[in-house]
């Protein structure tokens, strides 16, 4: 079984119980925090490894470090790395792209990471606020406005909706 279905059976369910869970997740946060307070800490470095390696470097166990790849493997720069099919030897690389990062960390609702103070260091107050609202109204739903029989046609032809492009419907 490759180490990142290992780690998903563990972390999401099966055969534990709510307790369980919680209590993993909780230290998976703890240590997700520290892991990510050092690489913040010199954003611009790629970090490389074997899986094993990475987790002896942020002093952590193999399944919780591909927890981690598995976390940030849509915040790196230009590609991803072979999660679905690495075990403990696997080389990997950590380069973060440090909006991408930021954003996912907002869309998970991730605010023990977002709000890191490494952060100050990296991207301007004004750039995390721009990159926050844009993840936020991603997910907003607007709906358009209602078109009625009796108003204007949109399509500019002067018609009423009912008489023009709403006889199609």
């Amino acid at each position: 079984m490759a180490l990142l279905e290992t780690w998903r059976n563990l972390a999401y369910g099966n055969g534990s119980d709510d307790k369980e869970k919680q209590r993993l997740w909780d230290g998976y946060f703890a240590i997700e925090k520290g892991i990510y307070e050092k690489i913040l800490s010199a954003p611009t470095e790629v970090i490389t490894g074997t899986v094993k390696e990475l987790a002896e470097k942020y002093e952590t166990e193999i399944l919780i470090m591909t927890g981690f790849l598995d976390g940030i493997n849509e915040s790196l720069k230009g590609y991803e790395n072979p999660i679905d099919t690495m075990d403990e030897d696997t080389q990997v690389k950590i380069e973060i792209d440090p909006e991408k990062l930021y954003y996912n960390m907002v869309a998970a609702k991730a605010e023990w990471l977002y709000n890191l103070p490494q952060w100050d260091a990296i991207l301007s107050e004004e750039r995390r606020k721009e990159l926050y609202k844009q993840q936020k109204a991603s997910g907003t739903v607007r709906k358009e406005k209602k078109i009625f029989p009796n108003d204007p046609c949109p399509c500019g032809s002067g018609k009423k909706y009912k008489k023009c492009c709403g006889r199609n419907v």
